[in-house]
């Protein structure tokens, strides 16, 4: 797999100054982790997105800060975005050691057909989307797959249990927690409503003479 590099410079604006930088193009960011010492950040806005574009916050990069010869193994821990534009505020990165085992989120995806979803009628429910597993950083994957071929008809499901993960990896999320289900959709009831007997017709009266 590619390695992903990204560099950044240390940053000495901080506070409610860094909107200038952002205005700038540049994002401000923390770097931090077990037994080092915080450090502020910043990069380039445009290379700063393609590279979270790449890694998500499963794979390695490897950050090289300022004029260090010596690249820092890092890992994305959480993105802040503007919640009306999406536009991107502020990073924070995580350094691991390599011999030390940590604990992730990987996203959960699917693959193949579910031979259940041909019947008419048929849905695919899924309520987990991510997996919380413990390995080395080096061996983290970049998804979970889960194969949907074994699905055949309604009722069935998958549960965290029968993920089946490579050696080497720790499920640390509920092995009961259903996954994903092939479920029925509820058919609409419409209730027949019986029509009101016309009302009876009186005959009209016919006029009186004076």
């Amino acid at each position: 797999m590619e390695q992903i590099e990204l560099r950044m410079t240390t940053r000495e604006v901080l506070g409610k100054k860094v909107g200038a930088l952002r205005r700038q193009g540049i994002i401000p960011a923390h770097l931090f982790g077990r037994d080092i010492e915080s450090v502020a950040l910043q990069c380039d806005t445009a290379q700063l997105q393609r590279v979270l574009a790449q890694a998500g916050k499963t794979r390695l990069i490897s950050l090289r800060l300022d004029k260090a010869r010596k690249p820092r193994n890092v890992l994305v821990r959480e993105i802040q975005r503007n919640l009306l534009t999406g536009s991107l505020l502020h990073v924070d990165f995580y350094q691991v050691g390599m011999a030390a085992e940590i604990k992730v989120e990987v996203p959960i995806v699917l693959v193949g057909e579910a031979p259940a979803l041909k019947s008419k009628g048929n849905i695919l429910m899924q309520e987990l989307s991510s997996l919380a597993i413990g390995c080395l950083p080096g061996e983290i994957p970049a998804s979970v797959e889960v194969d949907l071929s074994a699905l055949t008809e309604a009722g069935q499901a998958i549960h965290v249990k029968d993920i089946m993960l490579g050696e080497g990896i720790t499920v640390f999320s509920d092995p009961e927690h259903m996954v994903l289900k092939i479920n029925v959709l509820p058919t609409e009831k419409v209730e027949e409503v019986a029509e009101a007997p016309e009302a009876a017709q009186l005959p009209e009266e016919e006029p009186k003479e004076e």
